[in-house]
């Protein structure tokens, strides 16, 4: 993965926003923007990311959603030899997507 400057610029602005307008009386100083406001932001972005992605490997059948005791969703990989053949070539896929 390339480390694009601009972009991560552009994306810190985006949760700085993002946390001033879900906390409008919001106000601390670069310390506190940076381990509060970025990582509660961080934690809201990456949860939606990983709920969207956890959703697709599901969808595509790399990933099996089992109950757990408490009822909560535990995933785990789909354990067959064709699946396994699938995720390298899906971990492959988005490697190059990645890197491009």
């Amino acid at each position: 993965m390339r480390s694009d400057p601009i972009r991560e610029q552009r994306e810190a602005c985006y949760h700085i926003l993002a946390y001033l307008m879900d906390n409008p009386d919001a106000g601390d100083t670069f310390e506190g923007i940076v381990e509060w406001w970025l990582l509660h932001q961080r934690i809201k972005f990456e949860t939606r990311t990983v709920s969207d992605a956890v959703a697709k490997l599901t969808a595509e059948g790399l990933i099996v959603e089992e109950k757990g005791s408490d009822s909560r969703s535990i995933y785990r990989v789909r354990r067959d030899a064709h699946n396994v053949q699938d995720m390298q070539a899906r971990l492959s896929q988005i490697r190059e997507l990645l890197d491009a």
